[in-house]
């Protein structure tokens, strides 16, 4: 049995994606287990780049199954879209990818509702507004529809007749928009269906099996720990699990099958969109993490909220999810600071606080400590040994203080400029 679970550790967009296509040449299965197309994975591919929002990172690797499991919600426009990148760059995706017939469809009024809901509130959550919480919202209120009710007709139209008399008076009686027609939206169905059909599947089934007949599976998680709906800071969080629970509620798998659960930690920290931040740096150091880091949101293109290094957080994601080890990225973004500092603490009104809190978080003051930082340019090392004194001591320390070791370092963009630490 080898499964292996990658997961970003913070506030999403750790670089998870060119960890998951390093990691990928030694699996077999790539596995997305949750979310939708709110999150971009970007993997760099010589002088091209690949955005992926539904497709797992591994398809880049051409003898790969890839799978999009029964815990994502499934956009038809953003993954058609996908699958005619990789066929025009001549990737074979149709024999290469498995479809969930238990994930969820985003569905057009999914996407209105979303922008309707926020622009009804007051106090704004930041949302991408591509129609994720409320396809989640359908799943629970158990009238959501599946990738495999494409394949039984009358039964689809009956679930969209009954989805569209609920919602479109939402649209008309509370936020005065216009509502949907059915034909339509069968019609972009049916269509979608004649293109992913064959790729429908129990991919519960097929994991299992697979595992059984000693295939070697990576799981791929969207967004981080601090997101979680249930973990993260509520309600600025997605609407999904990302966490380790998430990955064996969202793929079928359990406890048992997971060998290793590494944690993907940028060596600073980012935020997209509102929420408490309590390293966030304005102005000065935060600008230029964000400049030399290109911290620009690869599916909204906003730009990132940009901090030091927080290990409450960290300490936070590994009780949550047990990790094994850490992929450390982004740490050339560091290089040219004469100062780095790290939150090694927080404190609520001049009290040490011991836990990562669930709510106030916006109150905590970070108690920091800082180190020496590197002008010499790192994203050409190849090995532990060649990154410079302050910087090796920069990743100790880290390791020391959160006792978990940091075993893969990324220290630029391209697929290249990651090593295992020896």
């Amino acid at each position: 049995m080898s499964c292996v679970l990658l997961l970003g550790t913070q506030w999403g967009d750790e670089g998870k994606a060119k960890i998951i296509d390093y990691i990928s040449r030694n699996s077999d299965i790539v596995v997305r287990y949750q979310g939708g197309a709110n999150a971009g994975h970007t993997v760099v591919v010589g002088d091209r780049k690949y955005i992926f929002h539904h497709i797992p990172s591994g398809i880049l690797h051409r003898d790969k199954m890839c799978v999009i499991a029964n815990g994502v919600v499934v956009d038809p426009v953003t993954l058609n879209d996908e699958i005619d990148l990789l066929e025009r760059d001549g990737y074979d995706v149709m024999n290469h990818l498995l479809i969930s017939d238990a994930a969820h469809v985003i569905f057009p009024y999914h996407k209105a509702l979303d922008e309707a809901m926020e622009e009804f509130r007051d106090k704004k959550i930041g949302t991408t507004k591509r129609g994720i919480g409320p396809s989640y919202s359908d799943k629970s209120l158990r009238i959501g529809i599946r990738i495999g009710d494409m394949l039984h007709a009358d039964y689809l139209r009956e679930r969209i007749a009954f989805v569209l008399k609920l919602r479109n008076l939402q649209f008309e009686m509370i936020y005065k928009k216009p509502v949907f027609q059915i034909d339509a939206i069968i019609d972009t169905l049916l269509q979608f269906k004649e293109r992913i059909g064959g790729m429908i599947t129990n991919t519960q089934y097929y994991l299992h099996e697979s595992l059984r007949g000693g295939k070697k599976i990576l799981l791929e998680g969207a967004q981080g720990n601090a997101l979680d709906i249930d973990h993260g800071t509520y309600p600025y969080v997605t609407s999904s699990n990302p966490t380790i629970g998430g990955a064996l509620i969202g793929t079928g798998l359990n406890a048992f099958d997971v060998d290793k659960v590494i944690g993907i930690t940028k060596a600073y920290v980012t935020r997209v969109g509102e929420g408490p931040f309590p390293t966030e740096e304005r102005g000065g150091d935060g600008d230029r993490l964000r400049e030399v880091g290109k911290e620009f949101g690869s599916t909204t293109g906003r730009p990132r909220r940009c901090g030091w290094f927080d290990v409450e957080l960290l300490k936070h994601t590994i009780r949550i999810n047990g990790l094994s080890e850490i992929a450390l990225t982004k740490l050339d973004v560091l290089t040219g600071l004469k100062r780095i500092k790290i939150a090694v603490g927080y404190e609520m009104k001049g009290k040490k606080l011991e836990y990562f809190p669930s709510a106030m978080l916006q109150d905590v003051e970070p108690v920091y400590e800082e180190l020496d930082g590197w002008d010499e340019e790192i994203s050409s090392c190849k090995k532990y040994s060649e990154l410079p004194a302050n910087a090796i001591a920069y990743v100790d320390f880290i390791e020391k203080t959160l006792d978990t070791r940091v075993s893969i370092i990324s220290v630029g963009p391209e697929r290249e400029s990651t090593f295992i630490r020896e």
